[in-house]
């Protein structure tokens, strides 16, 4: 049995397989996932797991040089977008419209999906380098 980090085997996989620019999304319960993109769905049921939580795990096993999200988030779900700026310290942040975050989606390696219900509560995390 694993000891520390992600116990999920999908998410380890995949963050342990990324290369430098590589991406994965965390996704909300509604963010279309394109049908050719892996799905790794966590969601068991509304708020579970948050999209917060999840994002603050997998940045403790990858390393993330730019994140993607949504402008709309900005003005739909401000609190959630504030939240989610707050544990990416020394990353680039890109604004892009939401119309661009879903069309990032088909490039991703990964989508994760959790149980959130706030609007537009999606990232796009660009995989950096360690060294």
């Amino acid at each position: 049995m694993k000891k520390i980090g992600i116990l999920n085997s999908q998410i380890s996989r995949v963050i342990s397989q990324l290369g430098h620019m590589d991406r994965i999304v965390i996704a909300d319960a509604g963010l279309p996932i394109p049908p050719h993109v892996k799905r790794i769905d966590l969601a068991l049921k509304e708020g579970v797991p948050s999209f917060i939580e999840t994002v603050e795990t997998v940045l403790q096993e990858m390393c993330v040089e730019k994140a993607y999200v949504a402008q709309e988030m900005g003005t739909a779900s401000a609190p959630k977008k504030e939240e989610l700026i707050a544990v990416l310290p020394g990353v680039q942040i890109k604004v892009i419209t939401h119309e661009e975050l879903k069309a990032l989606t088909h490039q991703a390696k990964a989508v994760i999906r959790t149980g959130e219900f706030t609007p537009y509560a999606n990232v796009v995390l660009e995989a950096g380098v360690i060294f």
